[in-house]
């Protein structure tokens, strides 16, 4: 009988990761059943999708609240699902709310669990290792540091490299990127990447546009792509975009292609922040939440940094506008910066991409060779 495995990423950054990861597991064994949480690319890489992620993505403690009753019947959903029909494995991809409760049933299911990408405990609920040491049975992490950490605690723990510094990659130069998608090479290209939930995009989009326009009115024209996150609607984007005069094109796919084109990038915080850096373009961060979140969070994360290449570095070589420092004012400035003096500004960025241009080893082998 062929083994299965049950697979859960609930945003959109983990999703991908998690369809990598399924490409290279149905490379290695063809005849794998993977199932589980997630959405088209999992699907196009070979997994059999029981429920859209897109029900799962949220930013912010306060937000999550809001949408507990339905996070909670998928939840229960899913361990229904894994109680009837037990898989060989569970991975479980990032979303440590979610996943870290599934990782508990699992447990008492008697079903083995590996953890894909690990819960930042370096930078709050540093509590949690000992959950995991509980109903984990592995974790594959992206960084030395975090395997030295659990290690330490005594939890079973291989790092197997960052996924996207073997990823990411385009083969066009900005001019070349810009004729693909019908850009004016004379004219200065921004990048609006408000992320992959509709609360983030909700509360930044509206700010990068505006800012945006400033440029437009007070500096120079500008053209602006915006990538369509998977999960996210077209008309939903589009709702904020109606009002602009700016030229504004939204972009469904080629996401890295879309990267190339820009001459800077304001980014919200996650994942596509290291995409943005190992691709070579200037960007900057910035993230903002609802006010009580924030306050919550500010106590809980232990961290100065929320940009990935600052992490790893353990310096601001991004620039990061956090909560109320994210306004059309500020915006305006540091793209103008970046726009203006683009090789000063990306230097420190090309610094950052060294410290993880060595790992890129992957967790599939690890998979097939030890069932854990």
């Amino acid at each position: 009988m062929s083994r299965r495995i049950y697979i859960v990423a609930g945003e959109a950054s983990g999703e991908a990761h998690a369809a990598r990861l399924i490409s290279a597991l149905k490379q290695q064994q063809p005849s794998l059943c993977i199932t589980g949480i997630g959405g088209e690319k999992m699907r196009a890489a070979g997994a059999e999708i029981s429920i859209d992620f897109a029900e799962l993505a949220v930013m912010g403690l306060v937000e999550v609240v809001k949408r507990y009753p339905k996070i909670k019947r998928i939840f229960n959903q899913v361990v229904a699902e894994l109680r009837r029909q037990p898989p060989d494995l569970l991975i479980l991809v990032d979303y440590p709310g979610f996943n870290l409760k599934l990782a508990k049933q699992a447990k008492k299911l008697d079903i083995k669990v590996l953890y894909y990408i690990s819960p930042k405990i370096w930078a709050w609920r540093a509590g949690r290792i000992e959950q995991i040491k509980r109903d984990v049975d592995h974790m594959a992490v992206l960084f030395p540091f975090e395997q030295q950490l659990y290690e330490k605690a005594g939890v079973a723990a291989t790092c197997v490299g960052h996924p996207l510094v073997d990823a990411v990659q385009s083969p066009l130069s900005k001019q070349t990127a810009k004729e693909k998608f019908s850009l004016d090479k004379e004219t200065r290209v921004i990048g609006l990447f408000p992320g992959s939930r509709r609360s983030e995009i909700s509360a930044l989009l509206p700010v990068m546009l505006e800012a945006a326009e400033r440029i437009s009115q007070h500096h120079f024209p500008v053209n602006i792509v915006i990538p369509q996150a998977p999960g996210i609607d077209k008309a939903y984007l589009q709702q904020y975009l109606t009002d602009s005069p700016l030229p504004i094109q939204i972009i469904k796919d080629d996401f890295y292609d879309v990267i190339k084109a820009c001459d800077a990038i304001v980014a919200a915080s996650g994942t596509v922040t290291l995409e943005v850096a190992l691709l070579g373009v200037p960007h900057f961060i910035v993230y903002r939440v609802s006010p009580w979140s924030y306050r919550i969070l500010k106590r809980l994360v232990k961290i100065p940094y929320v940009g990935l290449c600052n992490i790893v570095t353990q310096q601001p070589v991004i620039t990061e506008l956090l909560q109320d420092e994210v306004t059309a004012v500020r915006l305006e400035q540091q793209l103008l910066a970046l726009m203006t003096a683009p090789i000063a500004s990306n230097m420190p960025m090309i610094f950052a991409v060294r410290y993880l241009k060595h790992w890129g080893r992957v967790v599939a082998q690890r998979i097939r060779q030890n069932w854990y």
